[in-house]
């Protein structure tokens, strides 16, 4: 397939990804829990960053498995990466977040 110069190329999407839905009560309460247990251990491993970073990812691995694409993951993330941030219940916040988000959109929706 060619184009005349000067054409612009529009590309259409192949797949196009369902918006997410809200996750159920069963499994934001395994969120809670990952959340609650990461941040117990962060606390306890703030002397020993690599340790904290490696607890962290995997964190996040769970929660994006857990709760779905969530862009919110991604600022937790970030936020536990900051030396210190381990005394606090980041993920939980994180997970709290995203509940509250959800149930915001379903009411307005």
């Amino acid at each position: 397939m060619t184009t005349p110069p000067n054409q612009p190329i529009i590309l259409a999407p192949t797949e196009v990804l369902p918006p997410l839905g809200r996750p159920s009560r069963r499994r934001q309460a395994v969120a809670f829990l990952v959340a609650a247990v990461s941040d117990f251990l962060s606390f306890w491993t703030v002397l020993a960053p690599p340790v904290e970073w490696l607890i962290d990812l995997v964190t996040a691995v769970l929660l994006f498995l857990v709760l779905g694409r969530r862009w919110a993951i991604l600022p937790g993330l970030i936020a536990e990466a900051i030396p210190g941030m381990g005394v606090f219940p980041v993920w939980i916040l994180v997970v709290l977040s995203i509940i509250v988000y959800d149930d915001i959109q379903v009411r307005k929706g």
